[in-house]
């Protein structure tokens, strides 16, 4: 049994584009459904949690009805900007069955990299958890960009969780993403391939089997997985990739079955 997992009091669920928007494009309004239920359920039992969501650009394109991702960054802001309201308007209704309040935060990478706005976010998410709210938390896709030497990206949802867990000391990470755990080759192409069932430092080897990107939806892929893992490891916490194709693995996982990749530092 994974016991700092059962222990966990305060928990990110980070959860990827393809966990929300199904391969045609089309949203997965079970997967939301079933991903409230869990977090409310949660939030019962006296756990705090917080919520960072992927999508805004995936549910922009189904709002719209776009197949391809828009080339251009005006093009893909404004998408982000039309999925953002559309994915809130969602989650509010899906939360409200289960009469849990949440409440969203849009940030960008300047904002974390500034002491005093830092500060602001970390007792914005703080003052949220005491209120007995379930933050959802996402970058602010309209608005970031990367130019010269001022970088407002996260890069990807993957990197912002991971951050988020930093700032508010929270004692786990759960990373819901399409496959069921790290791999070391592409289980899809490798039959052969192994998952990783903990893994407690990160080498130049487990980044080269990491592989690219991930979905025409969303950013993220396995090297992006690594890189948040990398951070949570140093930060002396505790991360697990899990499949989210059916968010109720999060009951299980906090009942300290050994479901997905543990990335833990190992105790001498």
């Amino acid at each position: 049994m994974r016991k700092e997992v059962v222990q966990a009091k305060r928990i990110i669920v980070k959860v990827g584009t393809s966990t929300l928007i199904y391969p045609n494009g089309n949203i997965n309004l079970a997967a939301i459904d079933q991903l409230a239920f869990v977090l409310s359920d949660l939030h019962n039992q006296g756990k705090e949690v917080v919520l960072v969501s992927s999508g805004a650009v995936g549910v922009g394109m189904h709002k719209m009805n776009l197949s391809k991702r828009p080339a251009t960054i005006p093009e893909q802001q404004a998408i982000a900007a039309i999925g953002q309201a559309e994915l809130m308007n969602i989650y509010n209704h899906r939360f409200n069955i289960y009469s849990q309040q949440t409440a969203q935060i849009l940030v960008t990478r300047d904002v974390i990299d500034f002491p005093e706005s830092r500060k602001n976010v970390v007792n914005t998410l703080e003052q949220l958890l005491a209120m007995g709210t379930i933050p959802i938390v996402n970058e602010n896709d309209t608005v970031a960009v990367d130019e010269l030497d001022h970088s407002t990206k996260f890069g990807d949802n993957d990197q912002l969780s991971a951050i988020v867990t930093q700032l508010i000391s929270a004692d786990l990470l759960i990373v819901l993403s399409d496959i069921d755990g790290f791999y070391s080759d592409n289980p899809n192409d490798n039959p052969n391939a192994k998952m990783y069932h903990t893994i407690h430092t990160i080498d130049d080897q487990l980044m080269a089997q990491a592989g690219g990107a991930g979905s025409v939806f969303g950013t993220g892929g396995m090297s992006s997985k690594l890189k948040a893992a990398q951070r949570i490891l140093e930060a002396k916490r505790t991360m697990i990739l899990a499949n989210g194709k059916s968010p109720t693995i999060i009951f299980d996982i906090l009942a300290g079955k050994e479901i997905g990749t543990l990335f833990k530092e190992e105790i001498s």
